[in-house]
């Protein structure tokens, strides 16, 4: 299964906000399609794969990427469901946009992919980087790379930057200091829903 490039704002009509995915809201707040507005009764499978699509479009990785932290965050020993958005919040292309540096986290995985960032010192350009408490995060020193993070950062995503980061504007660098908290999370999520669904697809 692909990455999503479809229409945002039909996603977030079905799934609710998702503050990585646009800074747009919808219009209507009931979900697209011609049956959207009828009250239909949903299944239990329906809601934990509800909530496993919220963790694929926000942070706009792949099924298969999705299967993989799964069974990682299983491996980790307590709360799965808590491990697994820990590592997908601290993707590079995630902490970017929580930084500030981008709009969206797609925005953000376009500035890593192009090469716009660095990770202590050394350019990076994996998105899905795992970052690592004490690693510095930064814009690449050149004009190119500078301008485009400076218009970025007067429409951040989000308001603040979260408790686990730092980032200096003037400077445009930015640390991480520690491994997320579940309170800083920004997406509404049930995320013991999302070990459910694929516990139940062994």
């Amino acid at each position: 299964m692909s990455r999503y490039r479809g229409p945002r704002l039909r996603v977030v009509r079905r799934l609710g906000n998702l503050p990585g995915l646009t800074r747009k809201s919808p219009r209507r707040d009931y979900p697209p399609g011609q049956h959207g507005q009828a009250r239909k009764k949903r299944s239990e499978y329906a809601t934990r794969l509800e909530e496993k699509q919220k963790l694929r479009f926000n942070y706009g990785i792949t099924e298969r990427q999705l299967l993989r932290y799964v069974r990682k965050a299983r491996r980790t020993g307590g709360s799965t469901g808590q491990a697994l958005l820990q590592m997908l919040e601290m993707r590079l292309d995630n902490t970017v946009f929580r930084m500030g540096m981008a709009p969206t986290i797609p925005a953000a995985r376009q500035l890593v992919n192009h090469g716009h960032v660095t990770v202590n010192g050394r350019v990076v350009s994996i998105p899905s980087y795992q970052c690592r408490p004490g690693e510095e995060v930064a814009v690449r020193d050149r004009d190119r790379s500078r301008n485009l993070v400076e218009n970025n950062l007067q429409f951040p995503g989000l308001a603040n930057v979260p408790s686990h980061l730092e980032f200096d504007k003037s400077k445009l660098t930015g640390k991480v200091n520690s491994v997320i908290e579940r309170e800083w999370i920004a997406l509404e999520i049930n995320e013991l829903l999302v070990v459910e669904y694929y516990s139940r697809k062994g």
